[in-house]
Formats: C-alpha cells, sequence, structure tokens
C-alpha cells in the first residue's frame, strides 16, 4: 500500500489528500505524519530536500512534490479524472500553479515569524509575500474559477486539480490567517462554500477540526 507522508496543516499535503478521495484511491493509501524539523525522521531519506508531501509506492520509489503526486493520481484513476484532456488541462495547471504560489508565499510569512528573531524580521520581504496573495486573491475575486458541471469536459464533473489547489489555500489562509481574505472577497468566500457542499473531503481534511 503506497505511504503518503504528510502533516496536517500542510495545504499541499491537503491537497494531495482531497485529490486522492476525489480520484476514489484515498482508502487505498496510507497517511502517516512527518516531521519536518525532526533530524530523525525518516522523511529526509524519502525526499531529500525534507519537504512534504511524499507518496513512498510499494516498490520503495517517492514521488515529490504535491503535483507529482497528483499525476500519478490522476495516471492510477484512469487518467482525465483530476487533470482534465485538451485545453482544460492548461487551465486546471495554472490555476494549480497560481494557488501553490500563494500557499508557498503564505507559508513563508509564516515562517518568517516563526523562524526568525523578531528584530531579524525582515519586513519589506514579507510585504512582498503579501504582495502575491493579494494580487492574485484580487484577480480570482475579479473571475472565480467556474465549476465543472456534471458531463462537462473535465470528466465526470468533478472539482479539478485547479480547484482542489485553491480551495486548500483559501483554507490555509482560514488556518494561519483566521480568515482576513473573507471580507474583502465575497465571490471566493462564496467559491469556497460551493467547493466545501461538493466535496465532503474538503471537511474531512480540514487542520481545525478534520
Amino acid at each position: 500500500m503506497p505511504i503518503l507522508r504528510s502533516s496536517l496543516p500542510s495545504p499541499f499535503g491537503r491537497k494531495v489528500k482531497i485529490a486522492a478521495h476525489i480520484a476514489g484511491l484515498y482508502s487505498q493509501i496510507e497517511t502517516i505524519d512527518a516531521d519536518t524539523n525532526d533530524p530523525d525522521d525518516n522523511l529526509r531519506e524519502q525526499n531529500p530536500l525534507g519537504k512534504i508531501p511524499v507518496l513512498v509506492l510499494d516498490d520503495g520509489t517517492a514521488l515529490y512534490d504535491s503535483r507529482v503526486i497528483v499525476e500519478w493520481l490522476d495516471h492510477a484513476a484512469g487518467g482525465g479524472v483530476l487533470i482534465p484532456e485538451g485545453q482544460d488541462r492548461f487551465d486546471a495547471l495554472v490555476l494549480q500553479a497560481l494557488a501553490d504560489g500563494m500557499m508557498d508565499a503564505s507559508i513563508l510569512i509564516i515562517y518568517e515569524g516563526r523562524f526568525r528573531p523578531e528584530k531579524l524580521q525582515f519586513q519589506t520581504w514579507v510585504d512582498y509575500q503579501r504582495g502575491k496573495v493579494s494580487r492574485a486573491l484580487a484577480r480570482l475575486e475579479a473571475a472565480p474559477p467556474a465549476m465543472p458541471s456534471t458531463g462537462s469536459d473535465t470528466g465526470n464533473g468533478s472539482p479539478h486539480i485547479g480547484h482542489i489547489a485553491l480551495a486548500c489555500l483559501l483554507g490555509y489562509l482560514d488556518f494561519r490567517f483566521a480568515g482576513e481574505w473573507r471580507s474583502d472577497h465575497p465571490k471566493l468566500v462564496s467559491w469556497l462554500d460551493n467547493f466545501a457542499a461538493a466535496v465532503p473531503a474538503f471537511a474531512k481534511t480540514d487542520p481545525l477540526g478534520g
């Protein structure tokens, strides 16, 4: 049975878990927590970068990062389940890239406060990361991505990996930044509510109670 190394707070790990649920593969994967700060955790043997998530296959092959794991899940599910075919593929991958970049920026903001002494924290760097998130949220608020309908070109009418990544990003902003994004982005709030209603795995993977 493949093993997923992750942690509950990780938005990238959450993305993989939700993708596995939608692909119908979650029950076939064992999840084992990983501590990226523990030098004795064999995570660093599985991924020399010491980052999560990592999917360890039955033959010992380790797949990382989350985008590669999602490609594997989509392939294992028969293709076109998480990543659409044709032109829609690129729309999904671009949305995933945008959401992943926002996750990266948000995590860097958290790390600046967590790992650097207050007197050494670099506010210009934090503002630079916040700017990425703010600009991307504004663009998404102006035109929230459409969710697929049953029988659409995305395959089975399920959310694709771009939708999953965006939902995990917004969930991470709720988790780490007390939902500050919500007041200025009502369309995205509604979008996330609709996603959560359509995808029970979103609540199941909630770091605040999943």
